[in-house]
This record gives C-alpha cells, structure tokens and sequence, in this order.
C-alpha cells in the first residue's frame, strides 16, 4: 500500500533572469510507517518539492500528480489544502526560531495549530494536549516550560516543539526539511532518536530532506539522491552506501570521514552545482564528474533499472555492473570511460581536476569536505543496518 505517490512533478519559476527549473520529473512512493531519505547539495530542489506538495509555493508552475489517499495534492483548493496541511501531512521545518512565532508562548501556539483544526475542542482541551505534547518530546516540566517564549528554549528544545506540534494532530505524513541541520552532534542524535521512536510508536511516514548521509544512514528505509532538480538515484539505504551507481552519489560518499567510499582520504567533488536557468547539456552533473564520456555531454539519461530487483535505479550511462565500491566495479567504470571518452569529454574531465586541484592548494593541502559530510556518519558501515 503507497500513503503518498508523485509521478514527474516539475516545478518552475519564472523570472527575470529566465525560468529557474527547480525540480525536473521527480517521481518516488511513500509506503505507511516508511522513512524517505532525500539527499542533495543546497540548490538540489529538496525543499521545492516537498514544499509544492503542500501548495507552499505561490508563483510556480507546477505540473505532474502528487496521489495523496487518493487525492491529487496539486489539484487541490486553498480551501481543502488547509484540511490536509497540518491535519493529515505535517511539517517540521529546518529553524524552528523563523518558524515559531517570538511573541506567543509555545503552549498557546501548539494549542492554537489544534483548535484552528478543530473547532470543538475547547481551549482548556488544547492547552492540556499541548502540554502532553511537548512531555512526550521530552521536554521537561512541560507545564511550565509550555509557558515560556521560544528565545527560552534552547536550539534541540524548539526542535522538539516543533516536532510536538507537528504530532498534534496525528497526522499520515511528517516532511522534515533538515530539521537537525543547527544543531550540535549531541542534541542531533537525540531528536533523530525521537523521531524513530514517535514513528515506531504512532506508525507516521516520514520523508527527511538532508544534506546529512549519516542522518540517512541513522534513520532512513529508502534513499532518493537529488541533483539539479532531479533524481540521480534511487534506491534501499543499504544498496546506496554499499553499492552507489551514479558517480554523484559515490562522490557524497567518498566525503564522509572514515567511509568505506573514501580509503582513509575525503575526496571532495570538484565544482559547484548547475545554475537551474542556465543548466548544462546531457546529463547536468557531467561538468563535475570524473567519468565522463562523450555520450554524457548531449543527452541526459533516464533512471533505469541496475539490480534485478528494480528498486535500485540510477540516471548514468556508465553500465549496471559498475554499480559498487569494490576494484572490479571501479575498473569496470575506468574501461569503459576508456573506450568511450573522446577529446571533448577528456577536455571537460581534465577542467573539473583541475579544479579540484586548485581548491586542494588553497586549502593548504589534499583534503576537503563535501557538502554531506557529517560527523555522525563517521562510520557509516556501523550505521547502515
């Protein structure tokens, strides 16, 4: 059974300087009680998508079908969006000090989210549920603390009360749009750890956007990889730590401290993410990526299948065998750039080293950090069940 299932969402947004194409024939399904990990660079079109989902973004042209039970979100009202926003699908946004208001206490803004839903509870009721609420978060001596400001509250504690209100209602859905990306290691922990516990006990499904893989590696069941507003790769978390097709998800790998991915050595990707106006030919990530070959500068590959099962599918014209981390896998990857990369390809592979290699000498040596490297993904083999 598929809670949710979007098929080629496209979202743009017309502007001066051209139309910003912020997500490019997404499609991906999320089952009950199931946790969807979406990874990508800031600019990677994470946040646009889920946000489009809950009519969140005013000026977009927006195409495609997003089947939530049964209704299409994109087609509905104002109206009966806010039945489901809040209600059925919640968000956790990633600074809960920009999202709770300053100048309201936090028990009454919980308590309110619950009576704008619902008119027949009273606003004692609400205020005795919000309570309940920010307790089963773990905030302590919730009935005092439900009084106070959001300035009062330390970084992981609105964290928590964001996720108290978010819960409000028991809602099908949570979005949780980088929700620990503020916060130090400790607290980082202890708010994934509360999530898993809340959706184990009350059954929600999840979608995580992070830049975060050891926030994947701690919490999700599927992973869906994004670049440049699409999907680069999609697969079971454990296929895509162990097992990485597409050369961009290998590079988000090999930038973790202490992967299996980089050998003892961060190997950053070279470059930046595309302009989303001015996006390059073929495949978009073909200027940053180390195995291009001619066919990846004039046509831009779909996602297809690379194991048997269908549930790992990859956008990369290098074959499925090359999908891996072992020396077969990489010669496999090397033979073929070898046979298949021409002048063209060579000059665009020689600019993006290049690079790499200017940025390794300002940094003073060898090493960088990829936008996915996390400290709490320092052993990702521990993490990935």
């Amino acid at each position: 059974m598929t809670l949710l299932e979007v098929r080629d969402l496209n979202v743009s947004f017309p502007t001066a300087d051209g139309v910003v194409r912020a997500v490019r024939g997404v499609s991906f399904d999320v089952a009950p009680g199931r946790t969807l990990g979406v990874v990508g660079e800031s600019g990677s079109g994470k946040t646009v998508l889920t946000q489009t989902l809950l009519g969140l973004t005013p000026g977009a042209e927006v195409t495609g079908s997003a089947v939530f039970e049964g209704t299409d979100l994109l087609e509905l009202s104002d109206d009966e969006m806010r039945h489901v926003r809040g209600e059925r699908i919640s968000v956790i946004f990633q600074d809960p000090l920009t999202s709770l208001h300053p100048l309201y206490k936090i028990g009454w803004q919980i308590s309110e989210m619950i009576r704008a839903h619902d008119k027949s509870v009273s606003r004692k009721d609400a205020a005795a549920r919000a309570v309940d609420l920010l307790r089963m978060v773990g905030i302590p001596k919730p009935e005092t603390r439900a009084n106070d400001y959001p300035h009062q509250f330390s970084g992981g504690m609105r964290q928590r009360a964001m996720i108290a209100m978010a819960l409000a209602l028991q809602p099908r859905l949570i979005i949780a749009d980088e929700p620990t990306t503020a916060l130090d290691a400790t607290v980082q922990a202890q708010i994934l750890d509360l999530l898993l516990r809340l959706q184990q006990e009350l059954g929600t499904a999840l979608i995580m956007i992070t830049h975060d893989l050891g926030v994947v590696a701690d919490i999700a069941d599927d992973v869906m990889v994004m670049y440049a507003g699409r999907a680069a790769e999609k697969a079971p978390k454990r296929e895509v730590f162990y097992a990485p097709h597409h050369p961009y998800t290998k590079g988000l790998l090999e930038s973790i401290p202490s992967s299996k991915a980089a050998g003892g050595r961060l190997k950053p990707i070279p470059g930046s993410p595309p302009s989303l106006i001015n996006l390059p030919s073929g495949c978009k990530f073909h200027p940053r990526c180390g195995y291009v070959f001619d066919k990846c500068l004039v046509e831009e590959p779909a996602l297809h299948p690379v194991a048997e099962s269908g549930a790992h599918l990859s956008a990369c014209w290098l074959p499925a065998a090359a999908a891996g981390l072992s020396a077969e896998a990489e010669e496999l990857r090397e033979e073929v750039v070898a046979a298949e990369r021409g002048a063209d390809a060579a000059e665009v592979a020689a600019a993006a080293q290049a690079e790499l290699g200017i940025a390794a000498h300002e940094d003073g040596h060898g090493d960088g950090h990829g936008d996915a490297t996390s400290s709490a993904a320092a052993d990702n083999e521990g993490s990935v069940a």
